[in-house]
């Protein structure tokens, strides 16, 4: 079985990048193949071009500047999102992985007159693993936790809506602590026991 981490962050010795380490490594222990795709080490360009756009809803819609993520994604059957929230939403570079590499023929197709059907339907489960500045509380109550519901709202069900789905964030990194990090990493560890 095959799992594709997705992950967004551009410094090596990050919290993102530890995390992306742990559920690597605990995946594989379960004997899972895994595929990393760090967008920044990728180089990817999040940039949806002018002819990409004026191309999205024309037949046969040409995905080939983003071909190898498309292949990866069509290749894998669990899918993670590893990122911080920046101003409570995931990175520009994560939004644009959505935007170019979950295409049309890739991720949907356009049906006629209007509606999209999912063409991931092999993932059988998509979880996102974030870190925030902010406490639990401004995140959830303040502004209603919108990196979670972009992602379980606005791209799990166009592209595998049968998919299991959670979100697990640590909250709270301008205070982070060795400690609470350690303790976030052995929830991360036993939580992908069960993904």
């Amino acid at each position: 079985m095959r799992a594709l981490i997705v992950l967004a962050h551009p410094v090596a010795e990050s919290f993102a990048h530890a995390a992306a380490a742990r559920v690597g490594a605990t995946l594989e222990a379960r004997g899972m193949s895994v595929d990393l795709l760090d967008l920044y080490a990728d180089d990817f360009d999040p940039r949806l071009s002018a002819a990409e756009r004026r191309a999205y809803f024309t037949p046969g819609f040409d995905a080939a500047d983003c071909a190898p993520y498309g292949r990866r994604l069509q290749a894998a059957r669990k899918l993670v999102f590893i990122f911080p929230q920046w101003w409570f939403g995931v990175p520009a570079i994560l939004k644009g992985f959505f935007d170019r590499a979950l295409a049309p023929g890739v991720a949907f197709a356009h049906q006629k007159g209007g509606g999209l059907t999912p063409l991931l339907t092999h993932i059988d489960a998509l979880w996102a693993v974030s870190s925030t500045g902010s406490p639990w509380f401004v995140t959830n109550l303040i502004a209603g936790d919108p990196a979670r519901r972009d992602i379980a709202r606005g791209v799990k069900p166009w592209i595998c809506p049968k998919a299991s789905f959670r979100s697990l964030t640590l909250h709270g990194m301008d205070a982070m602590t060795r400690e609470r990090g350690a303790r976030f990493l052995d929830r991360l560890e036993r939580e992908f026991q069960r993904f």
